[in-house]
């Protein structure tokens, strides 16, 4: 019987809950965990894994604090690569592409098939493989980048459904209608391609439309709508907004 692996996450907020909840549902041991202000020098002993899940401004001078072990000294960070983490012998990177809103939320999306960025020791990929996840590997110096593709796939798309409630708001529209609209579209572009999937006023050129949608809009709004129909307008041909609009 293969022993199960034992897990002490370090910051256990929102992400290190998730992944509490959803190793220990995967079979692993949780081990009691690090909080904040707490000396985390012994966080190796007794686990094989250490995940350290604070900020990504405090992973640095966290991992430097675990003392010498034969755990592996892991960061759930998307945008940092290993050199983070110091000369532990044994280090990993685990960043899941989904978001983690809360620990039982995020548990469940985490072993719900999830992508994961993974790097390093290979016990991180038997974790993706616990969890029934797929891994995919990024080169530290592409890391920055790829996390910035995600806060644009996620975060981003998150301000964008914003914008529509405050621009819709008092029109009467039930907002279920547009996210609906969102879910397709999204659907869209995962089977033709952002290119093929775009419509509407800057797929077409249709520049009198954009302007009549800038003089409804309050100012506020404009700076984000100009910078999206430009995106748009670029997917079609690489220019963007024409000066005049």
């Amino acid at each position: 019987m293969t022993v199960p692996p034992r897990l002490r996450v370090v910051g256990p907020g929102r992400s290190g809950g998730a992944f509490s909840l959803a190793l220990q549902r995967a079979g692993w041991v949780v081990l009691d965990p690090v909080r904040r202000g707490q000396d985390p020098s012994s966080a190796g002993e007794g686990a094989d894994l250490v995940l350290v899940t604070t900020p990504d401004d405090a992973i640095a001078a966290t991992a430097s604090g675990i003392g010498p072990t034969d755990a592996v000294v892991t960061h759930a960070s998307g945008s940092l690569g290993l050199a983070v983490l110091g000369a532990h012998r044994r280090v990993a990177g685990v960043h899941p592409l989904v978001s983690l809103p809360s620990a039982e939320l995020g548990a469940s999306r985490l072993a719900a098939g999830a992508w994961f960025a993974v790097a390093g020791d290979p016990l991180v990929q038997r974790l993706v493989s616990d969890l029934g996840g797929r891994w995919f590997t990024v080169a530290d110096e592409d890391r920055a980048a790829y996390h910035a593709a995600a806060v644009v796939a996620s975060n981003h798309l998150v301000a964008l459904i914003g914008q529509v409630e405050r621009i819709a708001g008092d029109l009467g529209v039930p907002p279920q209608a547009y996210l609906d609209l969102a879910a397709a579209t999204l659907a869209n572009a995962a089977s033709l391609g952002a290119a093929a999937a775009l419509t509407g006023p800057a797929a077409r050129g249709d520049w009198d439309t954009v302007r009549r949608h800038l003089r409804a809009l309050d100012p506020s709004e404009h700076e984000a709508y100009r910078a999206l129909a430009s995106a748009a307008r670029r997917l079609v041909d690489g220019t963007g907004l024409p000066d005049d609009v």
